[in-house]
């Protein structure tokens, strides 16, 4: 059994950028009708098993933590307006959807890899997002990501662990703590001053953890490390503020999200015909009634 868990905002932003890229003058809910096309996709390639998580609300309880963390403001209207769509046209077409206010969409998608992660019958776990906070949850080759805009361009688009330590220099479980060094510019945190990629990742390749780094830069023991003195200098002065930063960072792995049963397709609801003919696609409901029939449903 693959458990297939959408970041659903991400996947809105996707479909709204690439219906612009096809057309100059994308129908309305372009983007809700692109995400449920791919999710249909999904279900048509086999997947029984499936929950999308949206940002109901664009802020969260990080909003509180730190003042520069992202928000709505800026936000393109089209995109921001078809997040409600989005949620009820997937509940119409049968699939779980978590829409988050207080928590995030990667606060949802962790706690469902965690449930399903501990699912016995589970096979594999495939959070479809390159979100890089989300490495933080896979999990060798049994929770991994899928970047869809990679599978899409031919190449392989899977994140195992060792594509994470391969990319980042730091495994699933150091990144939050990387994150907390370097920040993370689309979520508004902006890290440590002269913390980059690489002294981060060769830092915590040493040392694993944030309290666990040496405060003096002579103390530490990373060969080939430039500036050690002055990065040291920065993190004895600012270690409160890159806690912080990786909680910000830290996806929260227990929202209730229910369990594995509940996230199987059993086929649209008797509204989704209604909702796709709305939307000008009724041969989607079609096809999804006809999967599910195929299915016995």
């Amino acid at each position: 059994m693959i458990v297939h868990l959408v970041d659903g905002t991400y996947e809105l932003y996707r479909q709204h950028y690439g219906q612009a890229v096809r057309s100059s003058t994308p129908a309305p809910n372009a983007a809700t009708i692109g995400v449920l096309n791919s999710t249909m996709q999904l279900l048509t390639e086999g997947a029984t098993y499936i929950g999308v998580a949206s940002d109901h609300v664009i802020e969260s309880f990080r909003n509180d933590l730190w003042a520069g963390y992202k928000t709505s403001e800026g936000m393109e209207p089209e995109i921001l307006g078809q997040i409600p769509i989005m949620e009820e046209a997937l509940r119409a077409m049968g699939v779980t959807v978590w829409p988050m206010v207080e928590y995030e969409a990667d606060d949802a998608l962790a706690s469902a890899a965690a449930v399903a992660d501990a699912d016995a019958r589970v096979t594999q776990v495939q959070i479809l997002s390159p979100d890089k906070d989300l490495g933080q949850c896979v999990k060798g080759t049994r929770v991994v990501q899928i970047d869809r805009r990679k599978m899409g361009k031919g190449e392989n688009g899977l994140v195992d662990e060792a594509a994470v330590l391969e990319k980042f220099g730091v495994p699933p479980s150091g990144i939050a703590d990387y994150l907390g060094l370097v920040g993370d510019t689309a979520d508004g945190f902006p890290g440590l001053t002269g913390w980059g990629a690489k002294s981060a990742a060769s830092v915590l390749a040493r040392y694993g953890r944030i309290e666990d780094i040496p405060d003096a830069g002579g103390q530490w023991d990373v060969p080939g490390l430039r500036g050690a003195a002055k990065l040291a200098t920065v993190l004895s002065e600012n270690r409160d503020l890159a806690y912080l930063f990786r909680r910000i960072a830290t996806t929260v792995n227990d929202v209730p999200v229910g369990k594995v049963d509940d996230w199987h397709w059993t086929g649209p609801t008797p509204e989704f015909a209604d909702f796709c003919a709305d939307l000008g696609i009724p041969r989607l409901a079609e096809k999804a009634a006809g999967l599910a029939r195929s299915r016995g449903r």
